[in-house]
């Protein structure tokens, strides 16, 4: 007799394991299917965020910021450390380690939630039933009444530079060097480029990005992306736009890379290059052809505004649908997929979904951008406030960047909050919050922020907002 679930969740990412652990504390009876395998050869919760994305690269960003700021931000404490080496393979255990502690908690959650884990590669039949095929090639099909799937991305190939995991690597790859490349290529500047990029050029490899586009993340707000190119420049990255990578050629643990630029066809050598364009869902042996789920013409699963496809009882959540490739958007996606099925009318607000760069200084955002707003044609007040004009940014020699607030002109209500600074991923989510509530500048600018704290940053921006900055000269109006 075939087993049934409530729900049966296909895939552990932060979309999949979130909307299984949610659903199981509804009173849903649920499982999740994964089939990743981790380093020690067995079954790894927590997609790719986990194991080879978000939290892997931040153990290194972390880890390469302390040894560059041993290396070059000691000396105006009065701290001398002339002799400061770094250790790359104990490094990289330690973001080992650190992966193996998440995705292990994970399974620990499944069993306190009495998720259960079916391992293997899971495929939507007909009338929602669920094939799992395991490791050893066996099948077994489960009946759901409800179905997720949120079986995510993975990077994007390229023919120029096709990855061997050796001298031409994706993003899993470059969270695995042994050793400092002495030079390294990039190509992509989108937020994988740039962090790893980031990574490696503190500890001392010299890292150029090539970006076909002739535009520098052209997400971010102008004035952000524009301090951005400066700031990632003055730090060592050298940035190539409008470089279209169109060949490649290894040959003695070396890569001869061939592009076009402005100035015609170039050729350049590195001892690694990374391939950091973008991810693709993974929608390929996920369906049967009797599903009945339709895919759009990138591939991608088609749902509306609640993730619902096109056919009743299934819903698709994450890097497979459309929006952002984010793991928070996965998560609260999971959360309210999970929290319909079980009969509540959750709804997400996806105007407000934190976006954040985690190079040093930290970009982030959330709303919409002023170049977006005049476009719509609104009338915009915009107040930013500098980290060199901050206090606590002085105490901690981190002053590069600043706030950007930007408010409705006719009603106040804020409708940006731009960061390049530290703690901008924090000082954003402060913005969000606000905005979550329907926030005016002046609302922000009569809250109470302790002092001496990065947050007032956000605090002088809104202040700026309507002319009433404290700590520092406002633009006087035209």
């Amino acid at each position: 007799m075939t087993q049934k679930f409530d729900v049966v969740v296909i895939g552990a990412g932060p979309g999949g394991y979130v909307a299984a652990i949610k659903a199981a504390q509804l009173g849903l009876k649920t499982a999740c299917v994964e089939k990743y395998q981790g380093k020690e050869g067995k079954t790894a919760l927590g997609g790719t965020c986990l194991n080879v994305g978000c939290i892997p690269s931040k153990a290194l960003l972390d880890s390469s910021y302390k040894y560059h700021e041993a290396h070059e931000g000691f000396a105006i404490h009065g701290i001398t450390a002339p002799n400061v080496t770094i250790d790359v393979k104990a490094m990289v255990a330690r973001k080992d380690g650190i992966v193996k502690n998440l995705t292990g908690g994970v399974a620990t959650l499944f069993k306190a939630n009495g998720v259960t884990l079916l391992e293997g590669h899971g495929k939507l039949l007909a009338n929602k039933q669920v094939e799992v095929t395991g490791l050893d090639g066996k099948a077994v099909v489960y009946d759901a009444e409800n179905v997720i799937l949120a079986s995510g991305s993975r990077p994007v190939d390229i023919p120029p530079a096709p990855v061997d995991q050796d001298v031409i690597v994706d993003s899993t790859g470059a969270l695995d060097f042994q050793a400092v490349p002495k030079t390294l290529g990039v190509i992509g500047a989108g937020v994988i480029g740039l962090e790893l990029g980031s990574v490696w050029a503190r500890l001392g490899s010299e890292v150029t990005v090539l970006e076909a586009l002739d535009k520098f993340l052209p997400a971010a707000d102008d004035a952000v992306a524009k301090e951005a190119l400066k700031i990632l420049t003055k730090q060592g990255l050298k940035i190539k736009l409008g470089a279209r990578v169109t060949g490649s050629a290894v040959k003695k643990k070396q890569v001869t890379v061939t592009y076009t630029d402005a100035e015609g066809e170039q050729k350049q050598v590195f001892d690694k290059l990374i391939v950091a364009v973008g991810r693709r869902p993974v929608t390929t042996e996920l369906l049967a052809s009797d599903s009945g789920v339709t895919l759009d013409e990138r591939g991608f699963i088609f749902v509306d505004d609640h993730c619902t496809t096109s056919v009743p009882g299934v819903y698709a959540i994450g890097d497979v649908v459309r929006g952002a490739m984010l793991a928070h958007k996965a998560s609260e996606e999971g959360v309210m997929v999970a929290e319909r099925i079980a009969g509540h009318k959750a709804q997400m607000n996806y105007d407000l979904i934190p976006s954040v760069i985690y190079t040093h200084p930290e970009i982030a955002w959330v709303g919409k951008t002023e170049q977006a707003l005049k476009a719509e044609g609104v009338a915009v007040n915009v107040g930013t406030f500098p980290f060199a004009a901050s206090g606590r940014a002085m105490a901690a020699n981190d002053t590069a960047g600043f706030v950007k607030v930007i408010a409705d002109a006719k009603t106040d209500r804020v409708l940006g909050v731009h960061v390049i600074g530290p703690a901008a991923a924090e000082l954003v989510q402060q913005g969000a919050i606000g905005m979550e509530f329907g926030t005016s500048a002046e609302d922000l600018g009569m809250m109470v922020f302790s002092h001496p704290t990065m947050s007032e940053a956000l605090h002088e921006a809104a202040l700026a907002v309507n002319g009433g900055a404290i700590h520092i000269a406002n633009r006087k109006k035209r």
